[in-house]
């Protein structure tokens, strides 16, 4: 069913934004999103037409001839008070956006700091080293944010997705757990609306990683059979994974810092609400003062209406992965990984005399040496 994993209007308004970017496929938009074409063409005329149901709302004042200091002052901090975690450089590009009259970003920061709405932070700014991909959904980054407890008892596991490129929020899902079959879940989801990126970022920790120190998980599977490869972080190097981290810091201040949630619906509808400002309305730093969206564009990769299974070549040799993760070779048992029972491999020759591959498609997932049967 279309619009069950986020607010009606909240998906709507990000339908018809990216219908709207040059280049914009809109039969395909229409198929991922589960719409009809005529609905769809239906609200991006609304939109067009300034309906308030559809377009953004701004908070910040209109702009004004002869604008006097204290009205400029007043608008620098209606812009903090409606985003408290915002600073100089991005409240001043929003001024200007809306065609009002800004200051430069130091008289910005010097009306917040005299209005006492600026906290140092302890330590000042870390340093890194970024990287950044050449286009959208060539990669993309994937964490769960630490958890938090909800006014119900129980606890939320926020689960973020990130376009490498354009920082693009591609998800943020309010989870009951950290399982893989949660997360599968909401990725499908995000598949069949943006397609499939190339490649996922991820730590060595669970879901995506396997707490016994195994380089193959069920979930790594689910992703080659997709043709998405799964990329980890060096252990204790989370400064790679940096543009992650960064979004959390900035969702935890924008978001958990100043409200408390009863459930995880509440949760969702704030993440949903927030997610749309961050993609649309929020300028990015590292993007030149940009916003995310103005550098997104959905991948051209369609998800596939089922999972797509492993075709091998005729001749080739077959084995069935069973429960036990053992298969039978020249009359020994050789085992496998475990994430892959219930799938089936090829055996390959090697080079070397003796020595076999235990191939999952392209991907060598194990090694027969028969000079070596132990």
């Amino acid at each position: 069913m279309p619009w069950n994993e986020a607010s009606i209007m909240d998906q709507r308004r990000e339908f018809v934004r990216l219908a709207k970017q040059e280049g914009a496929n809109r039969r395909e938009l229409c198929r991922r999103f589960g719409i009809h074409p005529e609905t769809a063409y239906k609200w991006l005329k609304r939109y067009e037409e300034g309906d308030r149901e559809l377009s953004d709302r701004s908070r910040r004042p209109h702009s004004s001839p002869g604008r006097s200091a204290s009205e400029i002052e007043s608008a620098v901090l209606a812009v903090r008070d409606a985003h408290p975690a915002w600073g100089a450089r991005k409240i001043v590009e929003c001024l200007a956006r809306a065609g009002a009259e800004a200051p430069s970003p130091s008289t910005a920061h010097a009306i917040l700091r005299r209005h006492k709405r600026i906290v140092p932070r302890p330590g000042g700014a870390a340093a890194c080293q970024r990287f950044e991909k050449d286009a959208p959904n060539q990669l993309w980054q994937m964490d769960f944010k630490g958890w938090i407890r909800l006014g119900n008892g129980a606890r939320c596991h926020p689960l973020t997705v990130l376009d490498d490129h354009s920082r693009y929020s591609i998800g943020l899902q309010a989870c009951a757990d950290e399982q893989g079959k949660t997360v599968q879940t909401r990725l499908m989801t995000m598949f069949r609306h943006y397609g499939l990126p190339d490649a996922f970022f991820v730590d060595n920790g669970t879901p995506w990683g396997d707490a016994a120190g195994q380089s193959w998980t069920r979930f790594a599977v689910f992703l080659m059979k997709l043709g998405i490869k799964l990329l980890h972080s060096r252990p204790y190097h989370p400064q790679s994974r940096g543009k992650n981290e960064r979004f959390h810091r900035t969702l935890k201040a924008e978001v958990f810092a100043f409200n408390t949630f009863r459930d995880l619906a509440d949760v969702q509808r704030a993440l949903d609400r927030w997610r749309e400002v961050y993609n649309f309305e929020r300028p990015h730093q590292a993007l030149d003062q940009q916003v995310p969206s103005a550098r997104y564009r959905t991948s051209p990769r369609t998800m596939p209406d089922r999972l797509p299974e492993v075709v091998y070549d005729d001749g080739e040799i077959i084995r069935s992965v069973p429960a036990k993760a053992y298969i039978s070779f020249k009359g020994t048992l050789w085992k496998v990984p475990q994430a892959f029972c219930g799938e089936r491999v090829a055996v390959r020759p090697l080079s070397t005399d003796g020595r076999y591959g235990v191939f999952f498609a392209s991907y060598q997932i194990a090694t027969i040496d028969l000079n070596s049967p132990k």
